[in-house]
């Protein structure tokens, strides 16, 4: 089993910044990559940025050239570095591990509200 819990996120003005963390705990060596996913209200659960255990990182083009996703893999923790916030970046963050021939493992999400 693998756990993740994740922290940040809250109510910022539109171009501010806010970061995330997520912190994985168990079977860590089953993780192959781990992600952030977000979901607004109305709205399906789409991708937000992602980074495998040799360091690729892959990004929605809504959020190309303002988030910045990273990997601490000595602390199992990702992070999600979000700038120049805007009002449709509001939802559900959700923190993601991919698993070798496992089910992922899902946060229980974190609230990022901005406002205009």
């Amino acid at each position: 089993q693998v756990q993740v819990v994740e922290s940040g996120g809250g109510l910022v003005q539109s171009g501010g910044s806010l970061s995330l963390s997520c912190a994985a705990s168990g079977n860590t060596l089953t993780i192959t990559a781990m992600g952030w996913y977000r979901q607004a209200p109305g709205k399906e659960r789409e991708l937000v940025a992602s980074i495998s255990n040799d360091g690729s990182t892959n990004y929605a083009d809504s959020v190309k050239g303002r988030f910045t996703i990273s990997r601490d893999n000595g602390k199992n923790t990702v992070y999600l570095q979000m700038n120049n916030l805007k009002p449709e970046d509001t939802a559900v963050y959700y923190c993601n591990a991919r698993r070798f021939m496992r089910s992922d493992s899902w946060g229980q999400g974190t609230q990022v509200t901005v406002s205009s």
